[in-house]
């Protein structure tokens, strides 16, 4: 079934204010948070498609994806929620909970005991435009935070049981207070004890301390797709952190950066480049090999082409992200004048150049006749 406009779902217009959004979207949490619907799957499916609209309208950058390709920005690699997706400023469970702070929800959620998300990685990868062009998978070696294999990530050593937690009692949850000059100020806040869990270890694993999580070396194949831009920062889910007592994987967040060409200038899905070609060859016409970012071929030169002619390759630039059109290869010609000539060149050239008429100089007679006539006949 075809997604809903991410502007429709928050009841908003597409020119709405930063303020605007985030009001849409508190107005639907609140009506449709699980806490308040219990065992309400219609409530809860449109409190996930509420949250995911914001994350995508309160972001800058996904936003203007979304505005530019809509859902498709988001799929099959793309940059956005679910997938490989993600531009900076990620979004989430604990941001969902900052929001609905102070209208009824802790930041575990109506005495449910909380989830501790794993933290995001970053992690910078280097693209030749050859790569970008194409599309390529890469194997990432990094580190993180993983689940102890020990505990399987649940922070008791092997053969003990986890027991409720003597401090909140299960919930997760503290009532804290705080006095303020305006009063007393009461806040939910995890527990520090069970960190929000609820449980704590009869005894904690001898290898990760009780945090269920333990520093380790892991590698990742990824896909990048065709036509990121530099700058673009992808996600691979649950490739980031470990969440302590058996929290759910932060995501790995992949920022692309191109790497400057020998040859080519990007412009958007265009590529430029800049070939000299020899002045007979400018003069007689001929065949200049010229490179491609999938190997060498050969353009014809007609005869009298002028230094700053333009030649467009099509097909051969950039694929457009998610798209079927893919930008053109612009050759632009620089007719090199030779230098370091000997005196008998130079005498060749003379003969050659007093063998000439203003005929072959069309664009020179042209210039010194709108010359001749700006400035008055007798100039």
């Amino acid at each position: 079934m075809a997604k809903k406009d991410y502007y429709e779902v928050l009841g908003v217009e597409k020119n709405a204010t930063e303020q605007e959004i985030k009001k849409a979207y508190r107005k639907l949490a609140m009506k449709y948070h699980p806490d308040r619907n219990k065992d309400n799957k219609e409530a809860e499916e449109k409190f996930k498609e509420a949250s995911e609209a914001y994350e995508v309208l309160s972001d800058a950058d996904k936003k203007a994806q979304y505005d530019q390709f809509g859902h498709s920005a988001f799929e099959n690699g793309g940059p956005g929620p679910g997938g490989f997706s993600g531009f900076s400023g990620g979004f989430g469970f604990d941001d969902i909970s900052d929001i609905l702070n102070g209208f009824g929800f802790g930041r575990a959620g109506g005495g449910q005991t909380a989830v501790r998300r794993g933290s995001d990685i970053r992690y910078t990868m280097d693209m030749t435009l050859e790569e970008i062009a194409a599309g390529v998978e890469k194997e990432l070696k990094y580190r993180r935070k993983g689940k102890c294999t020990t505990c399987s990530g649940s922070g008791a050593e092997p053969g003990h049981k986890m027991n409720t937690c003597d401090k909140c009692n299960g919930s997760g949850q503290m009532r804290v207070q705080i006095r303020t000059i305006f009063g007393i100020s009461t806040s939910i806040e995890p527990c520090d004890k069970c960190h929000g869990t609820g449980k704590i270890p009869e005894k904690e694993c001898h290898v990760c301390h009780g945090s269920g999580v333990v520093r380790e070396t892991t590698t990742k194949k990824v896909r990048i797709p065709a036509g990121v831009m530099n700058g673009m920062e992808l996600n691979v889910p649950q490739a980031g952190d470990a969440g302590e007592n058996n929290g759910e994987y932060g995501n790995l967040r992949i920022r692309i950066m191109e790497k400057k060409h020998p040859i080519f200038t990007r412009h958007d899905t265009d590529i430029h480049c800049e070939v000299p070609v020899e002045l007979t060859t400018a003069i007689m016409g001929g065949e200049v090999e010229i490179p491609t970012l999938e190997g060498k071929t050969k353009i014809k030169i007609p005869e009298g082409t002028q230094s700053g002619k333009v030649f467009r390759l099509k097909d051969r630039g950039i694929p457009r992200l998610h798209s079927n059109y893919k930008g053109s290869e612009i050759l632009e010609i620089k007719v090199e004048i030779p230098t370091g000539l000997t005196n008998k060149q130079k005498d060749l050239l003379k003969k050659f150049g007093d063998s000439l008429s203003d005929k072959n100089y069309k664009n020179s007679k042209s210039f010194f006749e709108k010359v001749k006539k700006f400035f008055g006949a007798d100039a």
